[in-house]
């Protein structure tokens, strides 16, 4: 967009979540180059976003509301842009559309002015294998229009604000973006869907926040679909299918694909473990067939791809025992996917426990004593839920107050060809600021090892 920064200069803006991740910084500082006159509003106070703070101080037309949301800032501005998790029922936001403020989120509104000006945005949800599919299709197309068009990766990825490539896209370009149900909350706000959506799965997760509301949480991740154009492709992992159509199937407008394991070649290699790594690589290389991309070249990259940070991935080999960090498993079906990708004959040490997510967590129960060898708890909410049960089970059992101490634990239970795996099955509050600190965190000790 050549005139991207008149839609911003002089316009009244409320930023409604900062964070620590790097995306609010990266918008808040694109909004200040434009112009905006900004209100940057956040529950946390401000010794706890310090560091944020600090990329922003040179930005003098920027007024920082830390340690609460005010109605004030919520009146007499021309947008809001508010972050992923805000709550459904926030008197905030309800208040700016009283007053008729539009209220946007970074990826939906960098989509949808992108999109008029012909930009290609394929969008990537689903509660497991989202993050995989996404890094996998953007480094096809990468390897495909190498030095023919532009490929831009945001939406839920760390430390990268998509709002800021409005500066840089042109017509032609692609944008890969990986959407959680929060942010597709915007795109619904925007009326907006992408032009080829992925769908991965749906499983109960971020109970929490959706009041145990399996139908609320399917409804903010239909907008990757629902505005879609019968010009528009829709992928569906197999594991989604029966939970879309049964509520959407008359409603779909879009070219409809279902795929699943059985979908991958079977004369290509995957080097990332698991089935669920077929599942996933055979939705990524279906989207990219949707802009003609050669198999040749899709094959070349899927079977180089190493997969992505914090998911179920390799550290290194420590006296035999093979030590994966999969910190992004915030949730059972997870924590069992990386059990049956990396187990032989329970020979699986488990670091695992966190925060509670209000999820049922009877079928991790069931596989551990399939898989493992040992359990080794960090503390929380979630672990405290589970312990009673997890100490009736014939697998040994400690508790780990610390991540240092888990570690330390988990090492002396294994032997040679073992694997040690940190999979939390938990969300990180607690002890870490988010589950990318905690991976960091992990990789730093094993490092040691």
């Amino acid at each position: 967009m050549k005139n991207y920064r008149n839609y911003f200069e002089n316009k009244k803006i409320t930023v409604m979540g900062l964070g620590v991740l790097g995306r609010g910084i990266g918008d808040v500082k694109f909004l200040a180059e434009c112009g905006a006159d900004l209100i940057v509003t956040d529950l946390k106070k401000a010794e706890d976003l310090a560091e944020s703070v600090q990329q922003l101080t040179l930005y003098k037309n920027i007024q920082f509301v830390l340690g609460e949301h005010r109605l004030e800032d919520f009146v007499n501005r021309d947008m809001i842009l508010k972050s992923a998790g805000v709550p459904l029922d926030s008197i905030h936001i309800a208040e700016a559309k009283k007053n008729n403020i539009p209220v946007e989120m970074s990826s939906a509104l960098f989509s949808r002015l992108a999109m008029k000006n012909g930009v290609t945005v394929i969008g990537v949800t689903g509660t497991r294998g989202k993050s995989t599919v996404t890094h996998l299709i953007y480094q096809i197309l990468i390897k495909a229009f190498e030095n023919k068009k532009h490929i831009f990766l945001g939406g839920n990825i760390k430390g990268v604000a998509t709002l800021p490539f409005i500066k840089d896209v042109q017509s032609g370009d692609i944008a890969v973006l990986e959407l959680d149900s929060w942010q597709l909350q915007g795109f619904g706000e925007d009326g907006i869907s992408p032009h080829i959506s992925v769908f991965t799965t749906f499983l109960p997760d971020h109970m929490n926040y959706y009041k145990g509301s399996m139908e609320l949480y399917l409804n903010d991740k239909a907008n990757i679909f629902k505005n879609q154009t019968e010009n528009d492709f829709l992928i569906i992992g197999k594991q989604a299918e029966e939970a879309i159509m049964k509520v959407f199937r008359d409603k779909i407008e879009s070219t409809v694909t279902v795929q699943d394991e059985t979908d991958f070649p079977d004369s290509w290699n995957l080097k990332i473990p698991g089935v669920h790594n077929k599942y996933n690589a055979a939705l990524a290389i279906e989207a990219v067939q949707k802009l003609s991309v050669s198999p040749d070249i899709t094959k070349e990259v899927v079977e180089s791809f190493t997969g992505v940070e914090g998911r179920l991935q390799f550290i290194k080999e420590v006296d035999g025992i093979k030590i994966y960090n999969d910190t992004t498993s915030t949730m059972p079906d997870a924590t069992i996917a990386g059990l049956k990708a990396v187990s032989n004959h329970k020979n699986v040490i488990l670091l695992m426990g966190g925060t509670d997510k209000l999820i049922d967590m009877s079928a991790l129960l069931n596989e551990i004593p399939e898989r493992t060898k040992s359990v080794v708890l960090l503390p929380g909410t979630g672990t405290d839920k589970i312990k009673e049960e997890l100490q009736k089970l014939e697998v040994p059992t400690y508790f780990a107050e610390t991540l240092s101490e888990a570690l330390e634990k988990a090492i002396s239970f294994a032997s040679k060809n073992d694997v040690l795996l940190f999979s939390p099955a938990f969300a990180s509050f607690g002890l870490f600021k988010n589950e990318y600190d905690r991976g960091e965190q992990f990789v730093k000790l094993v490092s040691k090892l």
